[in-house]
């Protein structure tokens, strides 16, 4: 298997895919302005601390909630509002999802990633006009895709003339409520382009909750450890002060207070994983 040497820019100073890690984090939609500038002014100063470039996320709409009652967001501009104020306070890049075609060009305007996801990351329009937008794409991988397919969703961005296109890794469907995470997914996708590990969402039990998703967050040092050794580029990972209170997503999430020793642990792994990016194949 060749080594990649695919890279990815976000914005004027990161660039994904080279020898510095990339951290994507924040909770999982947007409750509050409040909310979003603690989490994100703690959580960029863990990431310096620890050697990562920072992309602040928050989604501004959770439109696959498993029931139709649960928490989806504080409304479409008002979201977009407070991911901007977020980005120009703590100067910071940003990422969220996108769902909708028509949603590419106010999404573009204020943030620098555009993520696809999961379930979407085979919708042709959607990819096509997100490519078009000229930020960097975030495709997460189908809970029912090969790894090797992926390579598909990617030649759709790249059909635009975009070039800045990642995927990133969140496990795949096991039965009922269960993900499973094959590391052999992280080296095939990196042939085609940089590879983020979801670390939050491997770790989720979708729909295990009674009408929401379940998690189960003590095993996500172990995947971030393995993933990490492994051989990635970045590492996505949701977190809140009170995971319990959160409106979206809690079970899975990495407690705020833990983030800054749970960073530390990632990079450690990482850079281990790191001297061996270029191991003669076998």
């Amino acid at each position: 298997m060749s080594s990649p040497t695919h890279t990815m820019r976000i914005g004027a100073s990161i660039i994904l895919g080279t020898d510095r890690p990339v951290l994507f984090s924040g909770p999982c939609a947007v409750e509050s302005k409040e909310i979003c500038l603690e989490i994100g002014s703690k959580v960029k100063s863990y990431a310096q601390k620890h050697g990562f470039d920072y992309v602040f996320k928050a989604s501004f709409d959770k439109a696959n909630r498993t029931s139709g009652s649960s928490f989806r967001g504080i409304g479409f501009d008002q979201s977009l509002k407070v991911l901007q104020e977020v980005g120009e306070a703590l100067h910071l890049p940003l990422v969220t999802d996108v769902h909708e075609s028509y949603q590419v060009e106010a999404i573009a305007a204020v943030v620098d990633v555009i993520q696809i996801p999961a379930f979407l990351c085979r919708q042709t329009d959607l990819l096509l006009a997100a490519g078009k937008s000229g930020k960097a794409i975030k495709i997460k991988r189908g809970q029912f895709m090969a790894p090797e397919d992926m390579q598909f969703a990617v030649d759709k961005i790249r059909s635009t003339g975009n070039p800045n296109v990642c995927l990133t890794e969140r496990g795949f469907s096991l039965g009922y409520h269960n993900l499973v995470v094959d590391m052999r997914a992280l080296p095939i996708m990196r042939q085609f382009a940089p590879v983020v590990f979801d670390v939050t969402h491997s770790v989720q039990q979708p729909g295990a909750n009674q009408g929401s998703s379940g998690g189960q967050r003590q095993m996500a040092p172990y995947l971030a450890r393995a993933a990490a050794a492994a051989g990635v580029d970045g590492f996505f990972i949701e977190t809140h002060p009170e995971p319990s209170k959160a409106l979206s997503d809690g079970p899975n999430m990495i407690p705020l207070a833990k983030m800054d020793a749970f960073l530390g642990m990632i990079k450690d792994a990482w850079d281990t994983g790191n001297r061996y990016r270029n191991f003669p194949a076998v």
